[in-house]
């Protein structure tokens, strides 16, 4: 541990570990701190109380992930890597005074360390046993492989006995896994979310017809790095099956990794989907959302570039987009002994920024709008899960991936109000008729559903004519195949052939296309033009060759509607004029790409991206480097198109395209992949020139920037050659014990690529975010300054910590406090564009404090090898002098 007066003096760290508790209360009357740490950094509202029950870490228990009550009233919990504990909790209001009862549960016949159940992401209690939701590879520490258990105490002695496997899940493991469990509304079926790394178990039903491809004629490109590069069709799903698993049925797919969902008063089903945080900043980016999974409902998550736009009517949208971030919990807190707008709200934890959204969700039509606030917040906060107590307070538990745990409780200290369950008969009429039509989404439903289907395909809500095309899928195809080549009506005509497409062959691509370019495309609404253009899309991907006849009459079609000056539709068009090798599409797609302009609305998530940089700075970072450059997503679609269009260019066509790629490598910063998913498309594109031509292409298109493997534009000067490791100042200290004879050039350079001189300033040189480092060397030790950069946020100067804005709308703002004056303060969000600051006037402010978190990433020497780390602490220990004598004996040794 550092001493107190290096605590106070350390300049090279940059964040606020010591809450400012004088400060706080002299600026505020209405808010106090508590004086813990561990309660004051959550932002709670107003009428709440937060307490700290236990820290699992603290007695050798884990990381708690999952949590359940049994029918006792006791909560079940699971460390992500090892046993079930189970806790008898203290009454609400016994404070830091009373303990848990903690007991861990062996469960079989094993000795520690072995593990006889656990390894859990998911735990419910329901028909007198425990589920388990294993996820993990069998070792000989935990026998088990990823899949569902069933323990039960069948002997009376208040212990778990008997375990029976339920299902053993197939997939890559790990936390794209299955997860949640929840009993079913009418309390007689067990429902189950899993992630997109498990395949889908042979079913006895899909409510969601099991002719899933694709469907995407965007050219592919898998993640650059490798992420989900395996996993196709049809990604995330939910299943739902009897108490003892003999029978399953699949309910909904398309998600890429929710972790978990919940029913409303009514049964309708909510899931929080993950978003992918690499492809951020690009046209396929997705943010966190929450999703109405209704019966059959598809989500369109492919892998790679391939995420099908939520406008395409073969998937549902999102009800709210929240933001990026990484969902871990979604619960009602019907059970909550909370005002009523809380108990009606679908709470929803991201373990990534600490927040836990209140989500509003208001009946409109056959789904809901949903609007969201600011619950509970923290940093850190690394929320794994929560659930509703019989005492009818909130508990959750922080922690995962091995990171310090807490269990804590919120409860409401005023009066509650007695609440009016909503019911099906409070629905909007379009909500009862989706529901009528559900019921025919099972095979072999009666014929009688497809009469009433019909005259439901031309609804205007999206959701009764997703469900009304459904129950064609599940009747007969030849009972009503010739009814929709035949169909008059446009809207009904492009939703039947829309089902037919997925159950069809080749033989009857043209009869589908040829009834479809009979409709006057001018004539239909948006909705509708996208919907056909969709369709279209679907019938070529599955049936290119059987569409070979059509294709010139379909070019025909097309031609004339396109550029549509509509950026969802023009989307659509440049990927089916590519396919088609249409003689215009080339020159109408560039065009495009270079007139492109974004949607300011498309996806518009709740919370702001510039919100969460501070709150999590080894996620926030990137954000802020893509905030200070932000890639243009509509004209970056457009490039990817052309990266597939292998005909129809002239040379000045290339060298405009090739040159934007250069641009777009050098000029924008994105998600991880960001860099990799350029690189590929142009590739693609160099793929189609000619051979002779392929080096000035190679060159002009910026090949020469980029690293080998394409994922990364090789930085000028001396650049880690690893291979690095997480480093700890056990293992890094003794190498800083002797640096004589150093490299200052590679220091210097390791310096760069660290991003030290991003945001420190060294000799006159570099970035103003954190403190001067030219005297750090004259002032502390070798182990200090390891200290502040493997651990930022262990010790933190009061001059460079990040600061907590509570508001008296409930939610807060987190950032570096830039300035201030009698009226306002004035906060910097993003450390790449420190004058873009936010004005927020002091008396909407309700509490000021310090976080805990450091604004500096952890981490940022982890791509260093031994030599390189210890010529990077000789250039800090030496201030940026060449002449100081770390750097004697050593040839290199100079300017």
């Amino acid at each position: 541990m550092l001493n107190n007066k290096l605590t106070r003096n350390l300049i090279f760290l940059l964040g606020g570990v010591v809450l400012c508790l004088s400060c706080a209360k002299k600026e505020d009357a209405q808010k106090q701190l508590s004086g813990d740490p561990k309660i004051d950094k959550l932002k709670l509202p107003d009428g709440f109380e937060a307490e700290l029950l236990y820290s699992p870490g603290e007695h050798d228990q884990g990381s708690w992930v999952a949590m359940t009550f049994d029918d006792k009233g006791r909560m079940i919990t699971s460390d992500q890597y090892g046993f079930l504990y189970r806790l008898e909790l203290p009454p609400i209001g016994s404070g830091t005074s009373t303990e848990p009862k903690v007991e861990k549960l062996i469960v079989g016949n094993v000795a520690e360390p072995q593990v006889g159940m656990g390894y859990a992401q998911g735990l419910l209690y329901a028909f007198n046993s425990l589920y388990v939701m294993v996820n993990h590879n069998s070792n000989e520490t935990f026998s088990k492989p990823t899949g569902l258990y069933r323990i039960q105490d069948l002997d009376g002695d208040d212990q778990f006995e008997t375990i029976t496997q339920i299902q053993e899940f197939q997939g890559r493991q790990g936390e794209h896994g299955p997860h949640s469990m929840r009993v079913s509304p009418d309390g007689e079926r067990i429902f189950m979310i899993a992630g997109n790394h498990v395949d889908v178990p042979e079913m006895d039903s899909y409510r969601l017809p099991r002719v899933w491809q694709e469907d995407n004629l965007f050219p592919i490109i898998k993640d650059p790095r490798g992420h989900a590069n395996n996993r196709m069709a049809p990604g995330g799903w939910i299943a739902s099956m009897n108490p003892d698993g003999s029978e399953w049925e699949l309910v909904a797919a398309g998600f890429r990794n929710a972790f978990d969902f919940d029913f409303n008063e009514v049964g309708d089903m909510f899931a929080y989907d993950a978003d992918m945080e690499w492809d951020f900043g690009m046209p396929w980016y997705r943010p966190t959302r929450i999703n109405h999974a209704t019966s059959g409902a598809e989500f369109g998550w492919r892998t790679g570039n391939s995420k099908w736009s939520p406008n395409y009517p073969d998937n549902l949208p999102a009800v709210l987009n929240i933001g990026q971030g990484s969902p871990t919990n979604a619960m009602f807190g019907y059970d909550a002994k909370f005002p009523i707008k809380y108990r009606k709200a679908l709470f929803a934890f991201d373990w990534s920024f600490g927040m836990i959204y209140a989500i509003h969700l208001t009946p409109n039509g056959a789904s809901y709008d949903a609007t969201a606030e600011e619950f509970i917040s923290g940093s850190p906060l690394p929320l794994t899960d929560g659930t509703i107590g019989p005492d009818g307070a909130m508990y959750f538990a922080t922690g995962g991936r091995r990171l310090e745990s807490d269990l804590y409780r919120v409860y409401y200290t005023g009066e509650v109000d007695t609440y009016t369950p909503m019911t099906i008969e409070d629905l909007p009429q379009e909500a009862k008729t989706r529901r009528e039509l559900e019921k025919y989404h099972v095979k072999g439903a009666p014929a009688e559903g497809l009469e009433k289907a019909w005259s439901e395909l031309s609804n205007e809500d999206r959701y009764v004519q997703y469900a009304a095309r459904l129950v064609l899928e599940h009747q007969p195809v030849a009972s009503w195949k010739s009814k929709a080549l035949a169909e008059s009506d446009p809207t009904k005509k492009i939703q039947a052939i829309l089902a037919l497409a997925h159950h069809a062959s080749d033989s009857d691509a043209a009869r589908m296309l040829n009834s479809l370019i009979q409709i006057d495309y001018k004539s239909l609404s948006d909705k509708d033009k996208q919907d056909l253009l969709r369709t279209i899309e679907v019938i070529l991907y599955r049936y290119d060759e059987g569409a070979d006849p059509v294709k010139q009459k379909l070019i025909a079609f097309l031609d004339p509607n396109f550029p549509a000056n509509d950026n969802m539709l023009d989307r659509s068009l440049s990927i089916l004029m590519v396919h088609l090798d249409a003689p215009s599409a080339v020159d109408k797609t560039l065009a495009l790409l270079q007139n492109a302009k974004d949607d300011p609305n498309y996806q518009k998530t709740f919370t702001a991206s510039s919100d969460l940089i501070f709150r999590n700075p080894q996620y926030g970072m990137d954000i802020a480097n893509m905030l200070a450059n932000v890639p243009p997503a509509q004209a970056t679609f457009y490039a990817n198109v052309l990266g597939g269009a292998d005909k129809g260019w002239t040379p000045a066509q290339r060298d405009e395209f090739f040159s934007w790629v250069k641009n777009a490598l050098t000029e924008y910063k994105g998600g991880r992949s960001y860099v990799g998913f350029i690189d590929r498309a142009r590739k693609m594109a160099l793929s189609s020139v000619n051979p002779s031509d392929f080096d000035k292409y190679d060159e002009l298109s910026g090949g020469k920037l980029l690293s080998s493997s394409g994922n990364e534009v090789v930085e000028s000067g001396i650049q880690p050659e690893g291979p690095g490791r997480r480093w700890t100042v056990e293992e890094a200290e003794p190498l800083v014990a002797n640096l004589s004879g150093r490299d200052f050039v590679r220091g210097k350079a390791m310096y760069a690529a660290s991003l030290c001189q991003s945001c420190h300033t060294m000799q006159g040189e570099g970035g103003i975010i954190g403190p001067d480092l030219t005297q750090l060397g004259t002032r502390f030790s070798p182990k200090d300054i390891l200290v502040a950069t493997i651990n930022p946020s262990e010790t933190i100067s009061d001059q460079y910590h990040a600061t907590v804005l509570e508001l008296k709308d409930g939610a807060s703002v987190m950032g570096k406090l830039y300035d201030e004056d009698d009226q306002n303060y004035y906060i910097s969000q993003n450390p790449f564009v420190p004058d873009d600051v936010k004005e927020i006037p002091k008396n909407n402010v309700v509490l000021k404090k310090n976080a805990e978190v450091s604004i500096m990433m952890p981490g940022l020497i982890n791509r260093l090898n031994e030599e390189e780390l210890k010529d990077l602490m000789a250039y800090l220990i030496s201030s940026g002098n060449p002449d100081h004598e770390v750097f004697q004996n050593k040839a290199t040794a100079q300017k």
